[in-house]
């Protein structure tokens, strides 16, 4: 074992895990949390490293999404940084603030193509004077037959729908 300035530490080599049989019936009974921050908790104590290639966009939401975290590199621009930090915080928002939305008016092909440029699953539908009138998902125009057609034949419809006001709890949302 070795121990620099006081600190032990431990090597590969220390360290033996016997096989035995364990007390816990089940893995999902078992808390692997930790604390990154006092104010930040993690449900696994995995963080990936903030190198350029490792750690964008893509791999923060999937970080967060297993219940780690990941730190976005920072070598781009702020601007750049400020937009992949966007992207994770629009994947894992409970409510997003701002949802993007296309009229009724516009094709199953316009939706595709504004989903995959934004990466998001779903838009909504508004009218004319922005009222929410559908909602429209990838696994809506998954099948869709023509992309030309407008997106209200295959949006989910009003009646379909369930919302509620801003001032709504998550316990009550769920």
């Amino acid at each position: 074992m070795s121990n620099c300035r006081g600190i032990k530490g431990l090597t590969f080599d220390d360290v033996l895990l016997v096989p035995k049989k364990s007390p816990v019936s089940s893995r999902k009974d078992v808390d692997t949390s930790t604390w990154l921050t006092p104010r930040i908790r993690l449900r696994i104590p995995i963080v990936s490293a903030n190198m350029d290639t490792v750690t964008e966009a893509e791999m923060a939401i999937a970080m967060a999404r297993a219940g780690g975290i990941g730190i976005i590199h920072r070598f781009m621009t702020v601007k750049q940084q400020v937009q992949q930090i966007r992207r994770v915080k629009r994947a894992e928002g409970f409510m997003v603030e701002r949802p993007y939305a296309l009229p009724q008016s516009a094709s199953i092909a316009q939706a595709q193509q504004i989903m995959t440029q934004r990466d998001v699953g779903g838009l909504m539908v508004v009218s004319e004077d922005e009222e929410l009138i559908g909602l429209v998902t990838q696994r809506d125009i998954l099948l869709a037959p023509n992309s030309s057609a407008p997106i209200s034949a295959v949006m989910t419809q009003p009646e379909q729908i369930i919302s509620a006001g801003a001032d709504i709890t998550m316990e009550e949302a769920r």
